[in-house]
């Protein structure tokens, strides 16, 4: 892609971008070559060949890569799933399927895997690889110091304008906002409501595959431009809490929502990512006073 004109790569990108989400939003299920070429408007050869180039990773291995990602996650969140049902869920064509894949990855089955650890082992990760990350340290949650409040909200569907940011562990979020807010303002658009969200959970997800998309809501008929992509959430159930800090106030916040809230609430994370709903302009007041409402989408639980 290096020697293609700049508006070539920035639709390649945008069509990529649209796989990535289409698969992302699909895990459960069956994702053939053909169909995601489809979605990103290329020919299964070309789709092929340009995915690899751009992610890293062909699309087969990325699907099964994503899908062990979210395994880990219903594992940790899933409310008592049974590994069967996270298999499913998951896309994989049974528990054996899983447990095989699972086993191919990290060594042992599902079954025997210490996911405490691993997940404390991916926290420390975060914690040497970010500046101030001796913040971002695991702390007991069975009490809230910081004074969380959950409101339970209904959200509409929503339109949204993105920008993605890849590997945004080693920097690249703070020019993406500048960029997307300029977009935005050159239309008239920054009063609405602004996003952040990843689709990986990096106690999960090794920080140089995950992905973090700044957007903002649109209402129907503006155009976006080549560099900007589209996203469609449906309408869905959060627990919002609001914070006004740094990163380190959000990881509390989050730690509080999924180790404290959650567990005799009723609920259960539904299949959508965290947002960051930032209360005016993104990163308006730098880095280490964000004033956002952390938004973790929720469905009753089937008990």
């Amino acid at each position: 892609m290096a020697g293609l004109p700049n508006l070539a790569n920035m639709d390649c990108l945008g069509r990529i971008n649209r796989a990535i989400d289409h698969v992302t939003r699909n895990l459960a299920q069956p994702l053939r070559l053909d169909e995601v070429a489809k979605v990103a408007c290329f020919s299964p050869y070309h789709f092929h060949r340009v995915f690899r180039a751009v992610v890293g990773e062909t699309l087969h291995d990325f699907v099964k890569r994503l899908r062990l990602d979210r395994a880990l996650y219903l594992m940790s969140h899933g409310d008592g799933m049974s590994l069967t049902d996270v298999a499913l869920a998951c896309g994989f064509g049974s528990s054996s399927d899983f447990s095989r894949s699972f086993r191919d990855r990290f060594g042992l089955p599902p079954s025997a895997f210490d996911l405490e650890e691993f997940r404390k082992m991916r926290r420390q990760q975060m914690v040497d690889a970010l500046p101030e990350g001796d913040k971002l340290a695991l702390r007991p949650v069975d009490h809230n110091p910081d004074g969380f409040q959950v409101r339970l909200r209904e959200l509409p569907a929503r339109r949204v304008a993105y920008l993605r940011v890849f590997r945004p562990f080693e920097g690249g979020v703070v020019e993406t906002v500048a960029k997307l807010v300029a977009w935005a303002k050159a239309r008239g658009l920054e009063g609405g409501q602004w996003l952040g969200w990843m689709w990986d959970e990096p106690e999960i997800v090794p920080l140089e595959q995950c992905r973090y998309d700044v957007g903002l809501e649109v209402p129907e008929g503006v155009a976006l431009a080549p560099e900007v992509h589209e996203v469609r959430f449906e309408a869905m159930k959060v627990a919002q809490v609001y914070m006004l800090g740094g990163v380190d106030l959000e990881t509390r916040a989050l730690d509080w929502l999924y180790g404290v809230w959650m567990p005799p609430s009723g609920y259960m994370p539904d299949h959508h990512p965290c947002f960051e709903a930032w209360v005016g302009l993104p990163l308006a007041q730098g880095m280490e006073r964000c004033e956002i409402n952390v938004q973790m989408p929720v469905v009753k639980t089937s008990g």
